[in-house]
């Protein structure tokens, strides 16, 4: 690992969607290298001290012999994790600040985050009508917000928020109805996430269906409306968090570009136990 990764070699694979073998090998090294418990360990003490450590002071720390700390830091530094330096008689060790980029990088490039995103569905319901929200849907949007709420993996929420506050949450030209049949069976939203100046292109987005109706495309056709909707919008970051347990949740927002972020864990307390929460996010593929 030199110090400035060649990151961008993703994109000299030989043929789209597919890791070139030269940046296979690098990662390859890379892992085969963590694959010791102790290496993980020094790198991990190293990288937390935010300074120059000694050998002596990492021996101490961990309780192990100078050879065995020497050995094992001569191969983090191989590969390039750790910068070794002299110093009179003793040895400095600093982690290599392009691991913050070059770890989670490799990382994402073998799960394949690093390729073109769809930007959503294109099996689309012939039969499901997306319109903007008008003032006359409240009661169906709070129905189906119930509906959701019952489920336990929809929602934090236990009780269905008041039209005011969803009405003062909402970005008033985001806000989606989905009709099946002339009936109101599902709606989407998005909510600023800050008041900053500097977030007005971020929003936080919410889809519900209607109990009967999941499972029919009403949930991609919602979505397809709200993230192209959102794109012609200048909105370039939209992000949302899903209950684990919530998968066919976290599927249709990956079939529209959405990325796991990570996991949040015991984020929340729901109905007396923590929970977890998949943080997803969308990005605009153009610049903005």
């Amino acid at each position: 690992m030199s110090t400035t990764l060649p990151l961008s070699d993703i994109s000299a694979a030989p043929t789209p969607g597919q890791l070139a073998p030269v940046d296979a090998a690098r990662y390859a090294e890379w892992f085969a290298c963590l694959a010791e418990p102790m290496r993980v360990r020094l790198l991990h003490a190293v990288a937390v001290s935010g300074r120059e450590v000694t050998v002596g002071e990492l021996t101490e720390q961990l309780g192990i012999s100078q050879s065995t700390c020497s050995h094992h830091l001569r191969k983090l530094a191989d590969v390039g994790f750790v910068h070794l330096r002299k110093e009179r008689t003793a040895t400095l060790v600093s982690v290599n600040p392009a691991c913050c980029t070059g770890l989670p990088h490799a990382a994402d490039a073998v799960m394949g985050m690093l390729g073109p995103r769809p930007c959503c569905p294109t099996d689309l319901p012939d039969d499901v009508t997306v319109r903007a929200m008008d003032a006359g849907d409240w009661a169906d949007v709070r129905r189906i917000y119930a509906e959701g709420i019952a489920t336990g993996d929809a929602t934090f929420e236990t009780e269905v928020p008041d039209r005011r506050a969803l009405d003062r949450s909402w970005l008033p030209e985001h806000r989606w109805i989905a009709e099946l049949d002339g009936r109101v069976v599902g709606w989407a939203a998005a909510r600023p996430v800050s008041t900053r100046p500097v977030y007005t292109g971020v929003a936080e987005t919410s889809i519900y269906v209607g109990e009967g109706h999941r499972g029919r495309g009403i949930g991609k056709a919602l979505i397809h409306k709200q993230v192209t909707a959102a794109d012609e919008a200048g909105l370039w970051t939209l992000q949302t968090s899903i209950f684990p347990e919530n998968r066919a949740g976290i599927a249709l927002h990956q079939s529209a570009g959405y990325r796991t972020l990570g996991l949040r864990e015991r984020i929340g307390r729901h109905r007396d136990r923590w929970r977890d929460t998949v943080f997803l996010e969308r990005r605009r593929t153009d610049d903005v």
